[in-house]
């Protein structure tokens, strides 16, 4: 008796908005490096900081809901064993801090005479530590009130671009992506507040001075429900205009990630209609040396979309040296700069998504090519600016000629 051989499986390959979709747009070689060859980056910073701000974010609006602990929150007593919790889940992942971002962990070096001084927002120490205390104080306090699902994870399936049958792994491919969903209910209660008692949401006052969230609102009967998706970015707010054509367009890659993220949440069964996508780019709450002078720069050649209504801010950052102390500069521009409102159109989100698939086909491509015997830097293409790529650890062996080896040595 022939015995019938055992069907191929059929796996359904998945991707990740932030996991694939920016990696890859970063750069294609490091991500099939890091991501697909999992060889993680020995300095993981930006990737710790995104981490962290959202998991201090997620506790910190959990502590709030079950406790009610009033804003501001003091930092030591509040924020502080939020922050070591997160680290300590991070380290568990093997994502580690710089010494000067974060706090040691008290199970190691106890700090029990640390006071919000400590901080030295100005000096830019501990810089996690001061951007998680301005997240929670500065935006905690209007945003949790209105979250109603807080990460929420949003799956979806679509079809594989340019599907083969005798070369594609599959014929679909899976999208995933994790939010936080604010709900029409608790948004027009807070609008009402606002007009009868003075209640003040900055959030709330943001979405009534932008005339395309007006105009798509105004289509919906009073009591209908809509959605807003929320996304916290441990980054300063990118520039509308890029300069360098290597580089990463991040303005309009996170727009194209809301759309998404609105698409997949539109699939959930329990989902309303999406109006709009907020994200709150948190290191404008406390910016670095590194990002003021990419700041400065912006605002002297046009290349930012807010901040300029802020004469006093401006000039203290036209003013400003690398060797000098930061700017003291006000809540006011801080705020505006931290946070963007995208707008959620049909047109566009299919635009979106027909790009997502064209960054899938491309890496299914590479894959395919790879699995026939093509090398690694053959099948996969290394163009980025040199910012990525000096901070890149395979910048020794990497054939993109923008990475500069010459005076690499072995130690």
């Amino acid at each position: 008796m022939k015995l019938p051989s055992r069907s191929k499986s059929y796996i359904i390959p998945e991707y990740s908005l932030t996991g694939d979709l920016l990696s890859f747009l970063t750069c294609n070689l490091q991500y099939r490096y890091q991501n697909r060859g999992t060889l993680p980056p020995s300095k993981p910073v930006q990737r710790w900081f995104g981490e962290f701000i959202h998991g201090v974010m997620e506790e910190a609006f959990i502590q709030w809901k079950h406790e009610n602990t009033q804003f501001p929150w003091d930092w030591k007593a509040d924020i502080r064993p939020i922050e070591e919790l997160i680290d300590l889940r991070l380290q568990v992942r093997g994502l580690y801090p710089y010494d000067e971002d974060l706090f040691f962990s008290i199970l190691n070096q106890p700090d029990e005479n640390l006071t919000i001084d400590d901080l030295n927002e100005h000096d830019h120490k501990k810089l996690a530590s001061a951007r998680a205390e301005r997240a929670i104080n500065i935006w905690g306090k209007h945003l949790f009130p209105l979250i109603d699902s807080s990460e929420l994870l949003i799956k979806g399936i679509r079809e594989m671009p340019e599907y083969n049958e005798k070369t594609s792994r599959s014929n679909y491919y899976g999208i995933n992506g994790v939010v936080d969903v604010l709900t029409s209910m608790k948004i027009n209660k807070n609008l009402k507040q606002s007009t009868l008692d003075n209640f003040n949401n900055k959030i709330i006052e943001f979405l009534k001075k932008d005339p395309d969230f007006q105009k798509r609102i105004s289509q919906f009967d009073e009591g209908d429900d809509y959605e807003i998706i929320i996304d916290y970015k441990g980054m300063k707010r990118p520039p509308v205009k890029i300069s360098n054509p290597k580089a990463e367009d991040k303005w309009k890659t996170h727009k194209q990630q809301i759309l998404t993220y609105s698409w997949l949440r539109s699939k959930q069964e329990d989902s309303k209609p999406i109006v709009a996508g907020i994200i709150f780019y948190l290191n404008e709450l406390v910016p670095s040396k590194e990002d003021l002078v990419l700041i400065k720069d912006e605002l002297q050649n046009g290349l930012t979309d807010v901040g300029y209504d802020f004469t006093r801010d401006v000039q203290l950052i036209e003013k400003w040296q690398e060797e000098d102390k930061a700017p003291d500069l006000s809540d006011g521009f801080k705020i505006e700069r931290s946070i963007r409102i995208i707008n959620v159109d049909e047109t566009e989100q299919k635009d979106a998504l027909e790009k997502f698939d064209s960054v899938v086909a491309t890496i299914e491509s590479s894959l395919i090519k790879e699995m026939n015997g093509c090398k690694i830097q053959d099948a996969w293409k290394a163009d980025s600016d040199e910012r990525t790529c000096s901070a890149c650890d395979f910048k020794t062996f990497c054939k993109n000629n923008s990475v500069k080896t010459k005076d690499f040595k072995i130690p």
